[in-house]
């Protein structure tokens, strides 16, 4: 029992340690290459778009739900981005408008 037990936290262990050091280490070895280059410019907009799809799957497109803090949250967060360009801004931006209004209106 006790052998098992430390058979999983070892290999638990070992399995995050290397998800955790394999970026890095691939780093290392395409420092330089078009392909980090790329990758590094196009990473915040993929993002970005990800969060948009994710964040308004879940909203309830209904002529009966009250959809005006996520309307104007987007909004926000598009003009504070386009205003900005720094995502983090625009995300803390658009995401404070859009709980605060589904908050107060409620």
């Amino acid at each position: 029992m006790d052998s098992y037990f430390f058979a999983a936290v070892g290999t638990a262990i070992a399995v995050t340690f290397l998800l955790r050091a394999i970026p890095f280490l691939i780093k290392t070895r395409l420092y330089g290459s078009p392909l980090l280059e790329n990758f590094g410019r196009w990473m915040p907009q993929g993002a970005m778009l990800i969060l948009l799809a994710y964040c308004l799957h879940g909203v309830n497109w209904g002529p009966t739900s009250n959809k005006v803090g996520y309307l104007l949250g987007l909004i926000v967060t598009v003009g504070v981005h386009l205003w900005r360009r720094n995502a983090v801004l625009s995300i803390l931006a658009g995401t404070a408008v859009c709980v605060a209004l589904t908050t107060a209106l409620a």
